[in-house]
Formats: structure tokens, sequence, C-alpha cells
């Protein structure tokens, strides 16, 4: 093929095996898009192609990405906007015959297997962003550890009294996203269940659900106004969810997961962790022991 397709926000070059789509840096173009940059989508990654009549004379060409074949989607789980739809191209409606064409052309190079799920990633994951500020703290993530920072003035006391978290992307099973434009946003990091180990006490394997809401789950950031916004969490949620199916796929049978690492932090923000600890204390959100055990640990980290 080698052709190009221009749309409004949007290009797709096709190749004999894939389609290079380029989203627009324009400021009609949703934050989403320009973020992604651009994404090449392999044919075997797609379920079928679409064409329908669209608004204000438009159409509307549509790639449907086959389940589990793109961590973006995926982890969006259907919540994205119509706009924000990074299969979605928009164009003049005088382009319709050029759209179906390039549609058929697709439609013929796809295998017999197209409409079934696939069994990995076979879009890349997007690069950034690789941290983002939610509404009770900060999220980072260096490729093979997701931390959270929690905030002063937003974090629940059930987090400050868990402290900072740090999860090895081996120690997990995925995630849940919940966009920010949806009540009670969230990104949830969902840990392995590893295969019982001889000799392990009664916790061992047990169920990932804990039952905790977001904002009271250390692993988990909430979102809110202005906090974790879709074009910041969602590609950062994308991010994680590849590197814990890549790291799964890699891992052996049977491995148990890996403990969570403790984060290290520098000696000042110690010493105003333990100052915000001392207010709980004084308020009655913590206990005598509660409050001794956390300094401790606290202390640890210097």
């Amino acid at each position: 093929m080698g052709d190009v397709l221009a749309g409004f926000h949007a290009t797709w070059e096709f190749a004999e095996d894939s389609v290079l789509i380029r989203y627009e840096r324009g400021i009609r173009t949703p934050k989403l898009l320009q973020v992604l940059g651009e994404r090449r989508v392999p044919l075997a990654a797609i379920d079928t192609v679409t064409l329908v009549p669209g608004r204000r004379g438009t159409v509307v060409l549509r790639a449907v990405p086959r389940a589990g074949a793109d961590p973006l989607m995926e982890a969006a789980a259907g919540q994205l906007k119509e706009n924000c739809d990074p299969y979605r191209l928009v164009l003049p409606a005088e382009r319709e015959e050029l759209a179906e064409f390039h549609a058929a052309q697709v439609r013929e190079r796809l295998g017999p297997g197209a409409a079934e799920p696939a069994e990995s990633f076979l879009v890349a994951a997007p690069e950034g962003p690789q941290q983002f500020k939610a509404y009770d703290g900060k999220a980072s993530f260096d490729g093979s550890v997701v931390s959270f920072r929690w905030s002063r003035t937003g974090a629940s006391s059930t987090k400050w009294k868990a402290g900072d978290q740090s999860f090895p992307v081996t120690a997990l099973s995925g995630v849940e996203w919940r966009s920010p434009e949806i009540l009670d946003g969230y990104l949830r990091l969902l840990p392995r269940v590893p295969a019982p180990v001889r000799g392990a006490g009664p916790g061992a394997g047990a169920a990932a659900d804990t039952g905790l809401a977001a904002d009271h789950d250390p692993a988990a950031v909430v979102f809110g106004l202005g906090y974790g916004p879709v074009h910041e969490s969602l590609p950062f949620a994308a991010a994680v969810l590849a590197a814990t199916r890549s790291s799964a796929a890699r891992s052996a049978p049977g491995e148990a997961a890996p403990p969570v690492a403790a984060l290290r932090s520098d000696p000042a923000d110690i010493a105003e962790r333990i100052r915000h600890l001392g207010e709980l204390h004084l308020a009655g959100l913590l206990t005598d022991e509660e409050f001794t055990t956390k300094k401790k640990e606290l202390l640890a980290q210097l």
C-alpha cells in the first residue's frame, strides 16, 4: 500500500503489514492524542475496519483493535470519549470513496484469527508520561518499579500509616484504571497471586482483592479536578500494564512474586513525615503503638 490518508487530528499511513497513525499537535486535538504522538499498529492487532457517516459532512474510518492487542485500550476498558479514540479517523465526506478503498485493502490483509483475542500485546505501550500527580500523591514509573509518594494534604490517614509505596512490576498482575472524568476516578495496582510456597503462612496465595476503597488502598491513587487527567494517567496505566504482562510472560510457572521494596526518602522528607505523623497522633487518628511503629519504619529508611 504505502498511501497516506489525512483527516482531522490524525494521518494514517498504510503499509503492507501495519498502519502508522500520526496525531496532530494542534490546539483542537485532544491532549491524549497529542501525548501519544504516533503509534504503529500491526495489521495482526486489528479485528476489522469500519467506515460510517459522521457529523456535519464527515465520514469516520475506524480500526477495531483485537481484544488484548493494545495495552492502552485494555487499560481504558471502554471509558474513552469518542473524540479521544486513537483508532478513529474523521474525514471530509468527499474522501469517503478513498477511505473505503483503504478500509477494503486492510480487510483483505487481516488473518483468519483477526476476531480472536490476542495472546499478547501487539501494539507498543505509550512511552510517557512516566509520572503524574494524583489527588492524594505522586505516581512514578521507571520501567520496573511503580512508586506512590503520598501528599501531605490529600492522602488519607490510612495511606499515611502505610507510608510511601513501591511496587516492582514482577509483583503485579495488572492495573485497574477508572477515568478521572467519571466520579471517583483512580489507578489501582493489582498484585500477583503467587503459587503457595511450602512452609508459608496462611496468607500465601491469598486473593488480591482487599475490599478497600481507593482512597484507603495503599496500592491505589485517586484522581480529582486537575489531578490525574486522562492524557497523563491512562498512558501511565498502559505502560505499567504492558510491563506487568511482559514480566509475567518471562516468569517461570509457580514462581513466587518478589517482596515489595521499600521506598527510600531524603532526611528532610523523613522529618516532615514524622512531624505529620505526630499531628495525626495528637489528633487521635494514630494510637501510641501505631505512631511508635511507623516512626521507627521511617527512621529505618535513612
